[in-house]
């Protein structure tokens, strides 16, 4: 049976909307299990993944069941940013998106937080969590940028392809109550200053399309998505009903 979805813009709506940026992230670093370049890297990428199911559980339930919402819905009902949703690549490529994401995620649930709506509890406590994964991409974004010659090639490359999925960060977003050209003010400081110490270049902005915004919000997603979320549903798809 699909779930039932909220009407837009409400704040469920809003809910949902982060609770997909959170499972589809969550997710894709839960792939690096048994592939990360260093076992310490492996529970340090679990531990974010972990943190990011905690917040997408919570996000879903003030929605509906979280069950079905992750595991029954098609393609087209998923209103994560399709940054989230890009493959893992390398390690670099990894790292450029949870740079991009983090540093976001943290300065959303920051200005969350610092109100009264009913999203301000969470993220009064994800705001933490969010803040550890926003130090941990910028410090490997630091010891690849301005590391060997190779490394710091594959984190440019990394943070020019995916530039691009940045812009939809900052759509605004009905029922959520922030302010998003504040949010986008304050993330390109902050990611621009990291760049720079890293020994990067900053991406270039509307003369690259850096900041045309995708349409994940709208049901809309890139290629990988499709197959990212096949396999994350399979099993539960393949036994209806079942428990463990």
């Amino acid at each position: 049976m699909t779930p039932t979805l909220p009407a837009a813009g409400t704040a469920a709506a809003a809910a949902l909307c982060l609770g997909d940026d959170a499972l589809v992230l969550s997710h894709r670093l839960g792939e690096w299990a048994g592939h990360a370049p260093v076992l310490e890297e492996e529970v340090a990428l679990a531990n974010i993944a972990l943190d990011l199911l905690g917040q997408a559980r919570v996000l879903l339930s003030l929605v509906g069941d979280e069950d079905e919402l992750a595991y029954l819905r098609e393609e087209r009902a998923f209103t994560n940013v399709q940054l989230v949703e890009q493959p893992n690549g390398d390690f670099a490529h990894t790292i450029a998106r949870q740079l991009y994401f983090s540093t976001y995620q943290r300065l959303l649930y920051g200005q969350l937080a610092a109100g009264d709506g009913a999203l301000a509890p969470l993220a009064a406590k994800a705001v933490k969590e969010v803040a550890y994964h926003q130090d941990h991409a910028e410090q490997w974004t630091l010891r690849l940028g301005d590391g060997t010659e190779l490394s710091h090639e594959r984190t440019q490359r990394a943070c020019d392809a995916l530039w691009r999925f940045t812009g939809e960060l900052f759509q605004p977003v009905e029922g959520l109550g922030v302010d998003p050209e504040a949010l986008r003010a304050d993330w390109l400081a902050s990611v621009t200053d990291v760049l720079r110490r890293a020994t990067v270049d900053v991406p270039q902005g509307p003369q690259s399309g850096a900041w045309t915004a995708g349409a994940g919000r709208q049901g809309l997603h890139t290629e990988p998505f499709g197959r990212m979320i096949a396999e994350m549903q399979h099993l539960h798809r393949s036994h209806p009903g079942a428990s463990w």
